[in-house]
């Protein structure tokens, strides 16, 4: 793939810290270069205590959008001028369009989760969902799945008033979101799990081999849907895999989120079958 940089190249990026490990770059790229836009993606690694000078320079210098990742989705939110509806249900912000310097914040982790989870369950609006976790990533599933028309969801949490501001803080998405939002502490999942059709895990346990397990893993059922939002095989999927569940990984929303980043930016239909090709030579 060889990409032509000149004048007229736009620059698009993710800001984060760290951010060298992105896979953002290289599949936004490609993306640009499929569909013929002369603009490249790249990463900047921008410190907590420096996020507001580098809004500043990204207006400054045009960067025409970026993607924010940790510890960024939430602070940002002070330094836009427009805030999407998913946005201020969720919390959080993943995805900015610079319009002339004029910057709107999106979430597009919402999208990408429902889009990533319809490729492993095409319906799933009947579905009863256990979702792991009260942080910005639960609210942004949460949050999809409502607007999805899913009815039931327990949310499990070490805190369990973290999860009842979510009940809190999405009352007037819904009518009815006190009967299909119902906040559990971590100790209740293995008595829940008979009456669930989906685990969702949207916690960072798993990611190091030395995390203790959420719950007893061996009481996962194999008509359970299993999915962690982690980019790898942990040992939530690992058992899942084991009792012949289907299970999901992170890769699908990660593909997602960043074709719904592309086609906000640019106002075109992502290749994602292209995305999905770069993301996974990673």
């Amino acid at each position: 793939m060889e990409i032509k940089i000149n004048g007229e190249t736009e620059v698009y990026g993710i800001i984060g810290y760290p951010v060298k490990h992105s896979k953002s770059p290289q599949f936004q790229t490609s993306a640009f270069f499929y569909a013929g836009i002369n603009a490249v993606y790249v990463p900047f690694q921008v410190r907590p205590e420096d996020l507001k000078k580098a809004v500043d320079g990204i207006r400054a210098l045009s960067i025409k959008g970026f993607n924010v990742t940790v510890p960024h989705k939430e602070e940002v939110l002070k330094y836009l001028d427009e805030l999407s509806e998913e946005v201020r249900y969720i919390g959080a912000c993943n995805t900015v369009a610079n319009l002339d310097g004029y910057l709107k914040g999106y979430n597009t982790d919402a999208d990408g989760f429902i889009q990533g989870l319809k490729e492993l369950l095409p319906s799933f609006s009947d579905k009863r969902f256990l979702i792991i976790g009260a942080g910005g990533a639960s609210r942004a599933v949460i949050y999809g799945l409502i607007k999805e028309g899913v009815q039931t969801i327990f949310i499990a949490n070490r805190t369990v008033k973290k999860a009842e501001k979510i009940v809190e803080d999405f009352s007037s998405l819904h009518r009815l979101v006190g009967e299909i939002l119902h906040p559990v502490p971590m100790d209740s999942i293995e008595k829940l799990l008979g009456s669930i059709d989906v685990i969702v895990n949207t916690t960072s346990v798993g990611l190091k081999n030395e995390d203790r397990p959420l719950f007893d893993y061996s009481k996962i059922k194999p008509e359970h849907i299993v999915v962690d939002i982690i980019y790898k095989k942990t040992p939530l999927l690992q058992e899942a895999e084991k009792k012949g569940c289907l299970w999901q990984d992170g890769l699908p929303m990660l593909l997602y989120q960043g074709a719904k980043a592309f086609e906000i930016w640019t106002g075109k239909k992502p290749p994602v079958e292209v995305m999905r090709r770069a993301l996974l030579q990673q």
